[in-house]
């Protein structure tokens, strides 16, 4: 078996990764490290757990040197899959600082202990270290060209310079020590399990319960929506074959303004809910802007198609309606999320013991209309 730190395993993209793998990789053992902040659901893989031979879950934080270098001892890694990370816009500008701790200090302990490691012989001959970052490192576009894996560096918010911090880190280890390191900068995800701040599902939520759908500005941002899927084929091919040193870009080839992704979340959830046609148009409420919000997002994926193959298979129209169909199935899910349910892990494991680790969840409530961050499409 190749064993795999996947960090992050129980957030939204670490949870379709995980699933993806073990559908598609069936001699990979995962080791799943997760602090199950607020974002973290550990109902996710759940189901995962009775698979002791290719599958096991570490309830811990990317900043604990001791735990890490406890899971690397135990066995030979193949390669670290590095998702942990504090990714929302909103919440980095009301508090920077835990998107500095946990997104680039824990990625400097990621690397430092990998390195280790590394020089001690005592990981895979053929093992990698994937940074999954974002588009949002290299700031906003005008209403023309791309983003390429040479684009120059320009956050506009803490969460995105905490990732461009520490993508330079990862690539710092690559060029000074030789760590075999890869990078990719994706656009914007979307698909089951995404916790319901982000602009798709909050949105079909908004639209089920006819609350307000809070819109920025005139909603005229624009972004490149990637399908969740589509993602995790993207990060097996460069994990597999990635060269060492190299980033690459990942997108989904489907710019949208935000405006039109609401409108067609409205027209889908009517005609699914049986309500009349505009209906939920009607809920769309437009709000201040928010500070330095980028205009445009956009990915040339050139690069990783030419190199390893990779193009997207989903059409977003057709897994959009998917993404859709799957929350409206999913309702056990959801009001798990809505009532912090989902945090129960938590509180029956560790509210009355003493943990090896350092983190407990948040427990942050889902968002709610009169308690909320508006609506965040990044990724």
């Amino acid at each position: 078996m190749k064993n795999y730190l996947v960090t992050g395993g129980c957030g939204f993209i670490g949870t379709n990764f995980i699933r993806s793998v073990m559908k598609k990789r069936l001699d990979w053992r995962i080791i799943n490290l997760d602090a199950l902040t607020y974002a973290g659901n550990y109902d996710n893989l759940k189901d995962l757990e009775g698979n002791r031979h290719r599958f096991r879950f570490v309830h811990g934080n990317i900043c604990d040197d001791a735990l890490l270098k406890r899971i690397f001892a135990e066995q030979e890694l193949s390669g670290v899959v590095h998702f942990a990370a504090e990714s929302h816009v909103d919440r980095s500008i009301l508090g920077p600082e835990a998107f500095v701790t946990t997104n680039v200090v824990g990625t400097f302990k990621l690397l430092d202990v990998s390195l280790q490691f590394w020089k001690e012989g005592r990981l895979a001959p053929d093992f990698r270290f994937l940074q999954v970052s974002t588009d949002e490192v290299y700031g906003s576009l005008g209403s023309k060209g791309y983003f390429t894996e040479t684009t120059r560096y320009d956050p506009s918010s803490p969460y995105s310079a905490s990732k461009a911090s520490s993508d330079h880190f990862v690539r710092a280890y690559q060029r000074t020590f030789g760590l075999p390191t890869v990078i990719t900068n994706c656009s914007n995800n979307y698909g089951p399990y995404q916790f319901p701040e982000k602009l798709i599902p909050l949105m079909i939520l908004n639209i089920f319960d006819e609350k307000p759908l809070p819109v920025y500005g005139e909603g005229r941002n624009v972004r490149d929506w990637l399908y969740v899927e589509d993602h995790c084929d993207a990060l097996l091919a460069v994990l597999e074959k990635g060269t060492s040193g190299t980033t690459y870009n990942v997108g989904g080839g489907a710019e949208k303004q935000n405006i039109e992704i609401v409108h067609t979340l409205c027209d889908l959830m009517d005609r699914k809910l049986n309500r009349p046609p505009g209906g939920s148009r009607k809920l769309i409420t437009f709000v201040p802007d928010r500070p330095g919000h980028d205009r445009r997002y956009a990915i040339d994926a050139s690069k990783i198609e030419r190199e390893l193959g990779w193009s997207p298979r989903h059409k977003f129209e057709e897994a959009l309606k998917s993404t859709v169909d799957w929350y409206l199935n999913r309702m056990d899910w959801i009001k798990s999320v809505q009532t912090g349910e989902y945090l129960k892990w938590i509180r029956v494991n560790y509210e009355d013991r003493d943990s090896e680790v350092c983190i407990t969840g948040n427990g942050h409530p889902i968002l709610t209309t009169e308690n909320s961050f508006l609506a965040e499409e990044e990724e």
